[in-house]
């Protein structure tokens, strides 16, 4: 999944090229790179699709040399994930009904790539025996905020992977205290919106859980890998609901399941969670730039162009960051408000900033 805009990694991560094009972690390989080198580890490259909007088809032929146009599924609008997975898992059947797929998002770091595969392959074996939806949980280091959090209850003792849980509950975003309550509980995980089941599975809980979807995505079966497909997609997204498939199905099936993993994962999702991975200075400030001079600073987030020059001075656990000329600073804690600041910018300044 590449159509998203990353608007919480703003001013760095823009419209135009967001953040799954980016090489945010200074690795010489943008977020989709690593994500599409990772996953050849699992499959070959005919069969991994990119289901990326309309406007950044180029950006992904562009540093996905050589992949085939019709691995890469063209959103004609943003609709969220469902119909994303929709799309893609509806059009897989079309070629091999009994498929089985991995659905994950292109601009999550995954530090432990061995394991990572490792987790995946037993995700494979349970999908494949069972009718069911598989999941990867993190193990939280903290209550955040920022992610949302699966419940889970022991597993059956048959099952082959003891790390595989039958979910109780998902919970979106919490607040600090009930984040600290799942944390100190210990039977919960960090849902990573990464995905595994077989094409009858997930579409059989399109049928059951949103039949209106099933509906509009069924009607291109016999569109798919066709010349047809785009212009059916085109109508099958005006006609769609915007919503993720945590709300539209892993919210209401009863045959979810989730791995606990501990892969190095982070979703990148903000500039907090970006902190990690990055080298800190004695201060503990993590600084990405050639020119940055720290005065009685503190626990900061910088991240400035290398020819640009930035001294700060007295700041304390502070995010600033300067992208195309334009500057953010704002306090570590109040991260989740720069979605606010770019919709706020959108109406006061126009488009060109955001």
């Amino acid at each position: 999944m590449a159509g998203g805009i990353g608007s919480r990694f703003w001013p760095m991560s823009r419209t135009a090229h967001p953040k799954q094009f980016m090489d945010i972690l200074g690795t010489g390989q943008t977020l989709l790179q690593q994500t599409y080198n990772r996953f050849l580890r699992l499959c070959p490259k005919e069969n991994i699709y990119i289901v990326t909007n309309d406007s950044y088809v180029d950006l992904v032929k562009e540093q996905i040399k050589g992949m085939s146009n019709e691995n890469i599924l063209s959103e004609p609008a943003r609709k969220n994930t469902a119909p994303c997975v929709a799309y893609a898992c509806y059009k897989i059947a079309q070629l091999n009904p009994d498929a089985l797929t991995v659905v994950a998002p292109s601009d999550h770091l995954i530090s432990k790539e061995d394991t990572f595969v490792k987790a995946i392959k037993s995700c494979f074996k349970k999908a494949q025996e069972e009718k069911c939806l598989v999941t990867l949980g993190i193990r939280p280091s903290r209550p955040d905020t920022g992610y949302g959090y699966i419940q889970f209850v022991e597993g059956d003792v048959k099952e082959r992977d003891k790390r595989i849980k039958k979910v109780k509950t998902f919970t979106e975003k919490p607040d600090l205290e009930m984040a600290r309550f799942f944390l100190k509980s210990g039977d919960f995980l960090w849902n990573s919106g990464i995905f595994i089941w077989s094409v009858k599975s997930i579409i059989s809980a399109f049928e059951s859980y949103a039949p209106e979807m099933d509906a509009i995505f069924k009607e291109g079966n016999n569109k798919y890998n066709t010349p047809e497909e785009a212009d059916f997609i085109t109508k099958a997204y005006s006609n769609c609901k915007n919503i993720s498939i945590d709300y539209a199905i892993m919210e209401k099936a009863d045959n979810v399941y989730v791995r606990a993993s501990v892969i190095g994962w982070s979703d990148l999702g903000t500039w907090g969670s970006l902190y990690d991975h990055i080298p800190q200075d004695k201060d503990n400030n993590a600084v990405v730039g050639k020119n940055v001079m720290l005065y009685d600073s503190k626990n900061c987030i910088v991240n400035v162009a290398k020819d640009k020059l930035v001294i700060m001075q007295g700041l304390e656990d502070c995010i600033v960051v300067e992208s195309d000329g334009i500057l953010l600073i704002c306090k570590k804690q109040d991260e989740q408000q720069i979605r606010t600041f770019v919709n706020d910018v959108k109406v006061a300044k126009g488009e060109k900033f955001v």
